[in-house]
């Protein structure tokens, strides 16, 4: 989801509470707090010597241990104001890609995409999800789907000696 269409959707419904999805019926507590946004430029190198870069805006979330038991969710309207204020002191790029970074005692840190979003009552529920890793250069490491073939290739691509890089 891209920063504006986020913004959007926090908007269109700042009468709600806020709520994170982080798994399939797992919430991030309602003692959570926006404790950062940053807006970070990626310049990258894949595996297979092609280069990129593009922008994504992170929004951390954390939750406050001496807040432990807090039952009331932070409204949409509280989160657009601290998003807001953010981007008067460091504009966003409203085509960047959004990111939640979040961590509890059983899940391990982790920057999660926005899947999609629901809106249950007076709710807004933004559903987050873990992203596999990939490899962008699939066509000159030779690697094919693996659903489909396995690479048997002696050489693996990212090796030292590889076929790549």
């Amino acid at each position: 989801m891209k920063t504006q269409e986020l913004f959007s959707i926090l908007e269109q419904n700042q009468d709600k509470s806020l709520l994170f999805e982080y798994i399939p019926n797992a919430f991030v507590g309602a003692n959570y707090h926006i404790t950062e946004v940053k807006h970070i430029t990626i310049n990258s190198v894949d595996c297979g010597a092609q280069t990129d870069n593009w922008n994504e805006t992170i929004i951390q979330l954390w939750e406050s241990p001496s807040e432990i038991g807090k039952t009331d969710f932070m409204s949409v309207y509280k989160a657009l104001g601290i998003l807001n204020k953010v981007g008067k002191m460091k504009p966003y790029d409203l085509n960047a890609e959004v990111k939640f970074e979040y961590s509890n005692k059983t899940f391990h840190t982790a920057q999660l995409f926005v899947n999609d979003f629901t809106i249950e009552s007076n709710k807004l529920i933004i559903k987050l999800s873990v992203e596999q890793t990939d490899c962008k250069a699939k066509e000159a490491c030779g690697v094919t789907d693996q659903k489909k073939e396995l690479v048997t290739n002696d050489e693996p691509c990212c090796t030292p000696n590889g076929n790549c890089c």
